[in-house]
C-alpha cells in the first residue's frame, strides 16, 4: 500500500508544454505514472507525444478523469493554476513551482481547505513517490526501491538523501513526500505523519526537518499523541546563525524559536530516534525495524 499517488494515480499536468512540465511530466509517465493529459491554454485540441492537451482544467478532468494535478506554472499565475484544479475536482495537487508570493500561497490554502476536499502538496516541493507504483513530481526515481518506511521532508534535497540512505541498505520505502519548505504549506508533518500512522503497509517513518517555524514541534505533539510506529528524524540547520534566511522562505530562526536544537529536543522528548548526521538514517531505521 502507499499513499496520495499509486497505480490509480491519473495525473494531469498544468504547464506540459513548457519545458520543466515536458521533461518532468514524461519522466513520470516513463516511471508508470498514468499521465492522461496537460493544460495549456490556448494549445486545447492538440496533443503531446500522444497526450491530449486541454484548455482548462475542468476540460482535461471531465474528458479523462484525472484525480492528481501537478502544477509546473510560473510564479505570477501558479496560484490561478492550483485553484482551478481544485474546483475541477482533483483530489491531489501537487504544486512544484518555487517562488509563489507567501500572499498568493496563503489565498490558495484558503480557497481549497474552505471551497473543496483537494489536498496540495507543496508549494515548492519535490512532489511525491510511491516506488513501484507511480512518480509525481520531481523526484529521481532511480534512488528508491518498494518498501515498508515512508519518508517525509521539508528539504528536497535531504528527501533524496534518505531515501537513498535506506535504497543502499536496500530498505525499501512505501511512499516518500515532499511537503516543501515554504511559509504556507498546502500538507503538513503531521498531515503525512497521520496517513503513514493508519497506512498498514508503513512500518516505520522517517521525517527530515529544517530551522524555521514550529512544525516540527507540531509534529512532535502528534507524534506523542498519535503515531505508534517508530519514527527517525533529523533536523537541518544546526548551525544556522539566528535571525538569518537559510534556503527556503520557511527557514528563518527569532530568537530561540524554530531552531534545530529545539526541535531536535522536542522529537527526542516523544520518543522519535534523533540524529546528527543524515547519513545515519539507514542504519538506524534498520537497527530499530532488526
Amino acid at each position: 500500500m502507499a499513499i496520495l499517488v499509486d497505480e490509480r494515480t491519473r495525473l494531469v499536468v498544468q504547464g506540459l508544454t513548457g519545458k520543466e512540465g515536458q521533461f518532468h511530466g514524461f519522466r513520470n509517465r516513463d516511471y508508470g505514472t498514468n499521465l492522461v493529459a496537460g493544460v495549456t491554454p490556448g494549445k486545447g485540441g492538440t496533443e503531446l507525444d500522444g497526450v491530449p492537451i486541454f484548455n482548462t482544467m475542468a476540460e482535461a478532468v471531465a474528458a479523462t478523469e484525472a484525480n492528481t494535478a501537478m502544477a509546473f506554472v510560473p510564479p505570477p499565475f501558479a496560484a490561478d493554476a492550483i485553484m482551478e484544479a481544485a474546483a475541477a475536482g482533483v483530489d491531489l495537487v501537487v504544486a512544484i513551482t518555487e517562488g509563489i508570493p507567501a500572499h498568493d500561497e496563503a489565498r490558495v490554502y484558503n480557497y481549497i481547505t474552505q471551497t473543496s476536499q483537494t489536498r496540495l502538496l507543496g508549494p515548492n516541493c519535490p512532489g511525491l513517490m510511491s516506488p513501484g507504483k507511480a512518480n509525481v513530481g520531481i523526484m529521481p526515481p532511480e534512488i528508491a526501491i518498494p518498501g515498508r518506511v515512508g519518508v517525509v521532508s521539508r528539504s528536497g534535497t535531504l528527501t533524496y538523501q534518505a531515501v537513498h540512505e535506506l535504497t543502499m541498505l536496500g530498505i525499501g520505502q512505501s511512499s516518500c513526500i515532499g511537503i516543501g519548505g515554504d511559509p504556507v504549506p498546502g500538507t503538513s508533518f503531521v498531515d503525512v505523519l497521520d496517513l503513514f500512522q493508519q497506512d498498514e503497509e508503513t512500518d516505520a517513518i522517517v521525517m527530515i526537518g529544517e530551522i524555521g517555524g514550529d512544525a516540527e514541534e507540531q509534529a512532535a505533539d502528534f507524534i506523542k499523541a498519535k503515531v505508534t510506529k517508530p519514527v527517525v528524524s533529523y533536523i537541518a540547520g544546526v548551525t544556522a546563525p539566528p535571525g538569518k534566511k537559510m534556503g527556503h522562505a520557511g527557514a528563518i530562526i527569532s530568537g530561540n524559536k524554530g531552531t534545530a536544537s529545539a526541535k531536535m529536543e522536542a522529537l527526542a522528548a516523544v520518543g522519535a530516534t534523533v540524529l546528527d548526521d543524515p547519513t545515519e538514517i539507514g542504519t538506524a531505521i534498520q537497527s530499530l525495524l532488526g
